[in-house]
């Protein structure tokens, strides 16, 4: 009995990979070289910074991506602020944070909003790949409204599923959460009833492909990977499938991806 136990959880541990695309956890040690990653988090605020964006949506690859459902690039999404930064010594800077919802590291389906650097941003990179979206000015100007106001926090769900239904308030992950927000300053609203309706009818998710036998498991090697909150279909927030709602309603300055040697329309 003890060796087919081992042999099945064996099996789930092996399924759950392919269903888990978010990558959101908070990095404490960097997986790319620290000299790398803070080359390439500053060429990502000066690119920002130069196209005079105040707040974009950016994204990373936080996990393989050769364990990615078919449809994912991105695993990580966060808001970028251009804020005015107080140094250690008392002095004063510009530059972006990161607004984050992160994993905690002693439970994977809880989270937390947690804002850092873009270097920590990227320190949890698989590889220096970053998708990014400007939005318009007027949606800038309602996002930094809803990012400086209570309402940012309280959209937050710390129930966290790596496949979260973004119609419903069951679970939520950090692409939820941004278009959370994005709908609040759509919309003008902080009820978190309407913003769901208004996903529903509007927004298209990302559909995933998982067989039966890898949904049924996968929730056995982490609640995490939880996709109770869908019906036979599954369909998540993802960066292309909010990059294609954003366009589809001209709601972009650009998109585009940035690597360290180039960077590429969307």
């Amino acid at each position: 009995m003890k060796r087919i136990t081992a042999v099945l959880f064996a099996g789930m541990v092996a399924l759950a990979p392919t269903i888990a695309p978010a990558g959101s956890a908070e990095a404490t040690l960097a997986i790319m070289p620290a000299d790398q990653v803070a080359t390439f988090s500053n060429r990502v605020q000066k690119d920002l910074a130069a196209r005079g964006a105040n707040v974009a949506i950016v994204a990373r690859i936080g996990r393989d991506p050769k364990t990615l459902p078919e449809g994912i690039k991105y695993t990580h999404v966060a808001y970028w602020v251009y804020s005015q930064i107080t140094e250690a010594d008392g002095s004063k800077s510009f530059g972006y944070r990161a607004y984050n919802l992160y994993q905690t590291a002693d439970d994977q389906t809880v989270s937390r909003l947690v804002q850092d650097t873009p270097a920590d941003f990227f320190a949890g990179a698989q590889r220096l790949d970053a998708g990014i979206i400007i939005p318009d000015a007027r949606l800038q100007k309602k996002l930094l409204a809803v990012i400086a106001s209570p309402t940012y926090r309280s959209l937050h769900n710390t129930n966290y599923s790596v496949l979260a239904n973004p119609a419903n308030k069951r679970f939520q992950n950090c692409t939820e959460h941004t278009l959370d927000v994005m709908m609040a300053a759509i919309y003008g609203t902080s009820d978190r009833a309407q913003i769901k309706a208004n996903i529903g009818a509007h927004f298209d998710t990302q559909e995933i492909r998982i067989g039966g036998l890898k949904r049924t498991f996968a929730p056995v090697t982490s609640g995490a990977l939880t996709t109770s909150d869908h019906g036979a279909k599954i369909g998540t927030a993802t960066f292309g499938s909010i990059s294609r709602f954003m366009k589809e309603h001209e709601l972009t300055n650009t998109v585009y991806r940035m690597t360290p040697d180039a960077s590429y329309r969307l």
